[in-house]
């Protein structure tokens, strides 16, 4: 019996992953410019006052958290927020903070 292998999909990044991501205060920053539309990186090392190695680091782990994409157009990095992962961010907090089955008036597993 011959057995088919199923692809598996990389792993999405979870609520915890982009909080982590955006919790850096240059993470922030970009995300903040990134609000206003598409950047090159050059705009955002001019932005940011920071070295191209310093912010092309932050935005990979803004990348890799779901939150940016990049497109590379000749010799630059454009970069663009992905606003639907921000704003579901607050909902899936929320949903992950607080599960439907909790109990509204009483803790039964109380220690005191």
């Amino acid at each position: 019996m011959t057995t088919l292998a199923v692809p598996t999909l990389p792993d999405q990044p979870t609520v915890l992953d982009q909080l982590k991501a955006l919790a850096q205060d240059t993470r922030y920053e970009l995300v903040r410019h990134l609000a206003q539309g598409e950047r090159c990186v050059c705009d955002l090392e001019v932005l940011l006052d920071l070295p191209q190695s310093r912010v092309s680091y932050h935005l990979g782990i803004l990348r890799e958290a779901g939150l940016i994409t990049s497109e590379q157009r000749g010799k630059n990095m454009y970069y663009t927020l992905q606003r639907a992962p921000i704003f579901g961010l607050g909902g899936h907090l929320l949903t992950d903070l607080f599960p439907d089955h909790l109990p509204m008036t009483h803790q039964s597993n109380s220690v005191c």
